[in-house]
């Protein structure tokens, strides 16, 4: 998993987006983060973090948010999932309306 400051983490994950746009898909999941790099060591956080990962299936990213940027980051990432949301497929729903018929009789 590559760590990347987070102008890098989001011209990579635009560029992860572009790759997968025609087929294929993008994960991204979002927690909090301790500044821990291993389980036996207790520590009490200077500041909330959040760590964000985006992986496809040939790729991970990830990037550490602290909370004096998340207000800038939080803006950028809105206006690059927005451009890049286009692509989805529309759910039908008209073939579950007929499954649904020919149940209730």
């Amino acid at each position: 998993m590559v760590l990347l400051d987070n102008d890098g983490f989001l011209l990579a994950l635009t560029k992860m987006f572009q790759n997968n746009r025609s087929s294929g898909s993008v994960i991204l999941t979002l927690k909090k983060y301790d500044g821990r790099t291993t389980r036996k060591s207790p520590s009490v956080p200077a500041d909330n973090l959040c760590l964000i990962r985006a992986t496809d299936s040939k790729k991970k990213l990830s990037t550490i948010v602290s909370n004096k940027e998340v207000t800038k980051f939080q803006m950028s990432y809105a206006s690059l999932l927005r451009g890049n949301m286009d692509s989805l497929k529309k759910h039908d729903k008209s073939k579950e309306r007929k499954e649904r018929k020919r149940k209730d009789m």
